[in-house]
């Protein structure tokens, strides 16, 4: 069962849209505006779908609020981690790239748009990391290959144990700079 949407606060709508509409590829396809609960204020409710649509499946989608109301203030932090004291990797979205072209694909977006990008492989899934403007960590993931039976003997042996046997396998990350950036200068 995927989500139907996750939603999430922005500070700047303007920067929110061109991120997830221009870098990540998202569509705009719903935007409520309508009286906040206390009747204090409105709210705008912004609906991404994260796939294209085709008629037929309605796909997942990402959604933000803009808040105007006096009884919720201003100024609000936006960026979970930032909020919650956690490095910027703790709480962060991940979106599916179904193939390793797809995977790719963003990333040359990305770079294209003017990002730095972190990939990390992780052995049975690719991944590549930007920030939002609201600082929060956005991902697209791509699975590998299938999960062993061992990996799946080892993940019911380790989800409740207090003193787990730690990893040490280092995954392999590689930093893409920036479309049109000289290799070794400082990213913007």
């Amino acid at each position: 069962m995927g989500f139907h949407h996750v939603a999430f606060a922005t500070n700047d709508t303007a920067a929110t849209h061109d991120f997830y509409t221009r870098v990540m590829g998202f569509e705009l396809v719903k935007v409520v505006a309508a009286p906040t609960p206390t009747r204090t204020g409105f709210a705008k409710h912004m609906f991404y779908a994260t796939e294209p649509l085709d008629g037929g499946r309605e796909p997942g989608m990402i959604a933000f609020w803009e808040i105007h109301d006096p009884k919720v203030g201003d100024g609000h932090e936006v960026d979970l981690n930032k909020a919650a004291g956690f490095p910027n990797w703790v709480n962060h979205i991940a979106f599916d790239a179904p193939t390793v072209a797809d995977l790719d694909a963003h990333r040359a977006r990305w770079q294209e748009c003017g990002y730095l990008v972190l990939e990390i492989d992780h052995g049975f899934c690719r991944s590549i990391y930007i920030n939002d403007p609201s600082g929060n960590t956005v991902e697209f993931c791509c699975t590998t290959r299938a999960f062993t039976q061992d990996e799946l003997d080892h993940a019911t042996a380790t989800v409740l144990d207090p003193a787990p046997a730690l990893d040490d396998n280092e995954p392999l990350a590689t930093v893409w700079e920036p479309a049109g950036t000289p290799a070794g200068a400082p990213a913007s």
